[in-house]
């Protein structure tokens, strides 16, 4: 990742502001020492929930070995009527490292803040985008042609 793309960490920060504590730099230090990531739409196999912060951190050193990314875009927030509540649209972009193929992924997650920590990070994507990047595009071809056939 150069130094012209904007990590995650800062993207995350800009919109979430002051419900994150001023002292967390990195997405590990927002999140609360028994925060709970939750990813709905996994693939069988994918991690679909992760508690505490001794097991993100593990996830996100696995992520590195499995996806690059270089770069987020810019973020979207939706009010929600919980002030503990923040929703965040996104886009994501990248590689999967044992592939190349490309990793252009659209999130939108809800995020459960609490005492400047994330406490609950439920995180929505396209599995099919996860797939292309992990298990190259010849795989998702046979899924998306399978589905257009019955369509």
């Amino acid at each position: 990742m150069t130094d012209s793309v904007e990590s995650f960490s800062t993207m995350l920060r800009r919109a979430l502001g002051d419900r994150i504590a001023a002292d967390a730099a990195t997405f590990l230090d927002m999140m609360a020492d028994d925060g709970v990531i939750e990813f709905p739409y996994a693939p069988p196999g994918l991690t679909t929930r992760l508690e505490g912060k001794a097991a993100i951190a593990r996830h996100l050193d696995s992520l590195g070995e499995m996806i690059a990314f270089d770069g987020m875009g810019e973020p979207t927030v939706y009010a929600t009527t919980d002030p503990d509540v923040t929703i965040v649209e996104f886009e994501g972009f990248g590689h999967g490292v044992s592939t190349g193929d490309a990793y252009d992924q659209r999130y939108i997650s809800v995020i459960r803040t609490h005492a400047g920590r994330i406490v609950q990070y439920r995180d929505y994507w396209n599995p099919l985008v996860v797939l292309r990047a992990l298990r190259g595009g010849a795989v998702t071809n046979d899924l998306t042609e399978g589905v257009a056939d019955h369509g």
